[in-house]
């Protein structure tokens, strides 16, 4: 039996991730971590007495809460990129692997995961869904074969409670892609105070927030007599979520390292 613990149980993808854990055989959600809505002692105090129990499973407010006797295999981590750096020290303290799917992470955190990452295994992806790290392959292939007669832009989309823009996908898509090319290209984010032609080295990415959008994501390579153009739709938060548990499965009992969507498939 594989024990998940999730930090962010609470939020949207926590829940979706507790009901598919519960689905699978040989697999359960151990304890959650959620300021949100694990409940602090009367007196303000910390510890054991700082939790709730929500459908059965045990959440506490924050990493320091959660006693020595709590057990679970693997950490799956979908909350927000300040909480990141302290999940990943609890990681560490109980010699855990960690699944990081939160997005938006700033350079120092990503230092601070690398640095992890030589006493615990961590995997992190900006986007946990199968189909994107296909994308980001043919995205890659794409740029190899069209060279330098196709502009490159990158349109992604996104509900309108997300907080990080652009999207830590349309950041990886292009760095896959800039990667491929030698690193020749300037992100732009934005052009209204541009007035000037668009430069052949430039790679534009925009960001849509609209209704309750998954996530989709679109790569154009434009050029002067034919456009190729690579998306993904996301139609549910269930292919982040499955993504997570695929993770989760397979880091468990591996070296320490850090662990991509590439090395899994």
């Amino acid at each position: 039996m594989i024990k998940v613990a999730l930090n962010g149980i609470c939020g949207k993808m926590g829940k979706v991730l507790s009901e598919l854990i519960a689905s699978k055989e040989g697999m359960q959600v151990a304890y959650g971590i959620d300021p949100a809505c694990g409940a602090v002692a009367a007196d303000g105090t910390e510890g054991a007495a700082a939790s709730s129990v929500i459908n059965g499973i045990k959440v506490y407010s924050k990493p320091a809460d959660v006693p020595q006797e709590a057990a679970a295999d693997v950490m799956i981590d979908f909350s927000h990129f300040s909480a990141v750096p302290g999940i990943i020290d609890f990681c560490i303290s109980r010699n855990m692997p960690v699944v990081i799917c939160t997005t938006g992470l700033k350079d120092d955190v990503k230092a601070h995961m690398n640095k992890a990452s030589k006493s615990v295994p961590v995997f992190y992806s900006a986007n946990m869904s199968v189909g994107v790290s296909l994308l980001k392959y043919l995205a890659r292939k794409a740029a190899a074969f069209l060279g330098d007669d196709f502009d490159v832009e990158i349109v992604e989309m996104h509900h309108n409670q997300k907080l990080d823009a652009p999207s830590g996908t349309a950041l990886a898509l292009a760095d896959a892609i800039n990667d491929e090319t030698g690193g020749k290209y300037e992100y732009v984010f934005d052009r209204h105070s541009r007035l000037q032609k668009r430069d052949k080295k430039e790679l534009g990415i925009s960001a849509v927030r609209g209704g309750n959008i998954v996530g989709d994501h679109e790569i154009i390579f434009a050029g002067s007599s034919e456009n190729v153009i690579l998306s993904h739709h996301a139609a549910s938060r269930n292919v982040f979520a499955d993504g997570a548990v695929k993770a989760a499965a397979f880091i468990i009992g591996r070296e320490p390292g850090l662990y991509d969507m590439e090395d899994m498939f």
